[in-house]
């Protein structure tokens, strides 16, 4: 079973108690942490057999393909404490992703970016970053950026990658517990 990656680990007890999403969760690996947390946890996957993974402990599965033509975003507007996508890119669902936070929810997000194809898979541009994409993510979604890094990493593996921690407008950083952050 893969490791929560550390990036997630380390944003994620900045999530206020409520209704997480694990976006395009695989087996689940994110899904389990965020309830471990106190959450209650939607673990979406297109993939029925990983999301076997990821069910129980409280966590609700849904299969849904976001990227089939005709596929509905099944979040309401602000209805999300936090949302937690890795390793997955469909460049359409930024806006959705974005309203779908409460205006002082968190979004985590960590996936490849051009470079990687030096290490391999994926190497297909569609499925990369560009240079600061996070971050126009972020500012297209009236997020404010705690935290971003561009750059490689060795674990799980060598590759390339972008991530972010980003807040809703209504996100009290007066009052964030950055003590439960490793910095």
């Amino acid at each position: 079973m893969a490791e929560v990656s550390p990036w997630v680990a380390r944003w994620a007890p900045l999530i206020r108690p409520g209704q997480a999403l694990d976006l395009a969760c695989g087996s689940g690996r994110h899904a389990r942490l965020l309830a471990s947390l106190g959450h209650a946890v939607t673990a979406l996957d297109r993939d029925a057999q990983a999301l076997l993974g990821a069910a129980g402990q409280g966590i609700v599965t849904v299969q849904h393909d976001l990227e089939a033509p005709g596929a509905g975003w099944p979040f309401a507007p602000g209805s999300l404490a936090g949302i937690v996508v890795t390793n997955y890119l469909h460049r359409p669902l930024f806006g959705r992703i974005a309203a779908a936070l409460a205006p002082d929810g968190v979004l985590i997000y960590e996936t490849f970016a051009r470079g990687n194809e030096i290490f391999g898979k994926p190497s297909n541009p569609d499925f990369l970053l560009n240079p600061g994409e996070l971050l126009e993510l972020a500012a297209r979604g009236a997020l404010r950026v705690l935290a971003y890094e561009d750059g490689v990493v060795d674990l799980p593996k060598p590759a390339r990658v972008q991530r972010l921690c980003a807040v809703g407008q209504g996100f009290d950083l007066g009052a964030a517990r950055l003590d439960r952050v490793n910095l």
